[in-house]
């Protein structure tokens, strides 16, 4: 699977895997091809035992755009009037599920996920650094969980991951607002761990990490990620499961519909609590 990939470059090297995003949307948004591609390549690299850890960065100059609405609206499109009956709630709520499930492949992988960000970075791109273990960024990297811009309550996991890395108070002006923070900002409350001059600075950081995470023995590096992971993902999995049926419910709106309408018209919204 891994020699056909499309939204994804792989490769392997002295036990350390580097996973690049590539779109094909514009600024790496997150497609069709990405959310099948996703758990794929890191269920693989869960198996291959000559991959001790793993980097994730994104191809160009910028991390991810996030989510391709364009590309994924005709999935949702029977949501969008707001009078969409159980059968297509429920298909909703399975495709929720994957996409959820495809962002956990990044957090269940065995092997310790450095993420090296660049540039935007922006609601589920998001959601992907926060199911890795560290994260680092250029001076140039900007943040946003920007669901609520856009009528939607993030359900891929920024809601339920965040929380441990930031501290509920950071996570809760950041997805209330959907704010753009900037590398200084995500330092200062933890999101990142270090920031770095420019991009070629932060994948060298990354990478050097990932090397000394590699030279450590295995099996104990992942005993380690296993009883630091023991507590939070039960948790973890149980907000995924409430804000999928929430979404499922309480997702087809005026509101939302308004909001895609703005975004493909390049215009902003005028959202009316319907």
């Amino acid at each position: 699977m891994t020699d056909d990939l499309v939204s994804l470059k792989l490769d392997i090297s002295d036990r350390v895997a580097e996973v690049t995003l590539l779109g094909p949307g514009k600024g790496n948004a997150m497609g069709p091809d990405f959310w099948h591609e996703l758990p794929v390549v890191f269920g693989e690299l869960d198996a291959n035992p000559d991959v001790h850890a793993v980097v994730l960065t994104g191809s160009g100059a910028n991390f991810s755009y996030g989510l391709d609405l364009p590309a994924m609206m005709p999935t949702w499109g029977e949501l969008l009037g707001g009078t969409a009956l159980a059968a297509p709630r429920t298909k909703f709520l399975d495709e929720v599920r994957r996409l959820q499930n495809a962002v956990t492949a990044i957090s269940a992988c065995r092997k310790p996920v450095v993420a090296a960000v660049s540039g935007w970075c922006v609601g589920g791109g998001v959601d992907v650094i926060a199911a890795a273990d560290v994260r680092l960024a250029s001076a140039d990297a900007k943040f946003s969980v920007r669901e609520v811009k856009v009528a939607i309550v993030a359900d891929l996991g920024s809601l339920q991951r965040l929380a441990g890395i930031i501290g509920e108070g950071h996570l809760r002006e950041l997805a209330y607002t959907g704010k753009d923070i900037d590398a200084a900002r995500a330092e200062k409350i933890g999101l990142v761990n270090d920031v770095y001059p420019d991009q070629a600075a932060v994948l060298a950081a990354a990478r050097k990490l990932a090397a000394e995470i590699a030279a450590n023995p295995p099996l104990v590096v992942q005993g380690v990620k296993d009883v630091l992971d023991h507590r939070r993902e039960p948790q973890v999995a149980d907000g995924l499961r409430y804000v999928a049926a929430w979404n499922s419910a309480f997702l087809p709106s005026e509101d939302l519909g308004e909001a895609t309408r703005a975004f493909l018209e390049r215009r902003a919204p005028r959202f009316r609590g319907r």
